[in-house]
């Protein structure tokens, strides 16, 4: 059975909740703490002495967030790894009962697992130490600029804290820069980083599993809706080791004559480069719909072309922006301070709920899922 990123995307969603539920959270306790005696003539001096509950109760989110989610992923990442070992087994199975049972009897590489692991935990630290300092920044420039802002704009301290409010929600918490220089906001890059690591296990538990048994040569399928970054591999034979550029390789066939007087046949193999080429082409990317099988010399063809008339990836990709804009408003739902401003959010809410019907209806590739609308629901 092929391997593929779509083999983990279950767990990743699972853990993508938790950092949604804590930006609710932290939407919430900002929102209490911006609204609690708003209308006193002594808000701006109350909220200055409080700064120090506020930090207590932002970095015990924080710290709750950082425990439960590190633990999760080293638990979905031994699941995801142990789903392509056997997705390998599926494969040798169908081929060699030998195979199988010599795949199945080596244990699990816990080493690959706790890599993983060490690697997410190091990788998402920055992004919990930047939680307390964002929602703190936030909280003192409302405050400190509450009764200047009055007496520039006319802008009343509730208006003022609503929009500071708004665009917190909007944006989530900023700030963190991944290694290519990009900015991401905390769920944006936790789902990102998620899904990419556990797409990681699962497929370095399937090459894992086909080099012990010797395997050598992988091929990746044909997916619909594919990204350039992934168009050049459709169909393409990787090396799961060796030279990294194409080249042209004979091979014994796979199924050899029974009799010991028969010509051993070989097979030209063109190889497109290495698997780990590939990937750090961009193939399997968070979100990539291809996957990977054993290729089989003299056995295995190239997977037919998926073709998608009408849809294009920028068409998926525009229903995935309509999922994170309505998740957007969702929050600032949850950051309203008055009714009248929930009910404007709310409205907001339709309005790009009917944009995800409309994309979906205009195109027949693309599914519509409710659960990644949610907010704080497995997707």
């Amino acid at each position: 059975m092929p391997v593929s990123p779509a083999m983990a995307e279950d767990l990743a969603a699972a853990i993508t909740v938790l950092y949604e539920d804590a930006e609710i959270a932290l939407i919430e306790i900002l929102r209490k703490a911006l609204a609690e005696g708003i209308d006193s003539p002594r808000w701006a001096e109350l909220k200055l002495r409080s700064i120090g509950d506020l930090r207590e109760a932002v970095e015990a989110v924080a710290q709750a967030l950082q425990t439960d989610a590190n633990g999760a992923v080293a638990q979905a990442l031994a699941t995801a790894y142990g789903r392509g070992r056997q997705a390998a087994v599926a494969e040798l199975g169908a081929l060699d009962i030998g195979r199988e049972l010599q795949a199945r009897r080596i244990l699990p590489g816990a080493p690959a697992v706790d890599r993983l692991a060490a690697s997410y935990a190091r990788d998402t630290r920055p992004l919990y130490q930047r939680i307390t300092r964002a929602v703190l920044d936030v909280f003192r420039n409302v405050t400190s600029r509450a009764a200047s802002t009055q007496l520039l704009t006319g802008q009343s301290r509730r208006d003022a804290s609503q929009r500071a409010l708004n665009d917190f929600a909007r944006r989530g918490v900023t700030g963190f820069i991944d290694s290519r220089g990009h900015a991401w906001e905390l769920a944006a890059y936790a789902e990102m980083a998620v899904r990419s690591i556990t797409a990681r296990a699962a497929i370095e538990g399937h090459i894992d599993a086909l080099g012990e048994i010797g395997a050598a040569l992988v091929m990746v399928s044909d997916a619909p809706l594919e990204c350039e970054r992934c168009r050049p591999w459709e169909g393409e034979i990787l090396a799961l080791q060796g030279e990294a550029g194409p080249h042209t390789v004979r091979l014994d066939h796979a199924i050899q004559p029974s009799s010991l007087f028969a010509r051993t046949e070989t097979v030209a193999v063109h190889v497109a480069g290495s698997l780990a080429a590939a990937r750090a082409a961009g193939l399997f990317h968070p979100n990539c719909r291809h996957s990977l099988g054993l290729y089989l010399p003299g056995v295995t063809t190239r997977p037919p072309h998926h073709a998608t008339p009408g849809t294009t990836y920028e068409d998926s990709q525009r229903q995935r922006e309509i999922e994170r804009t309505i998740r957007q408003w969702k929050r600032r739902q949850a950051a309203a301070i008055d009714e009248k401003t929930r009910k404007a959010a709310a409205a907001k809410v339709r309005d790009w709920q009917a944009a995800a019907r409309a994309n979906v209806a205009a195109h027949d590739a693309i599914i519509r899922k409710p659960a990644r609308e949610q907010i704080g629901q497995a997707r």
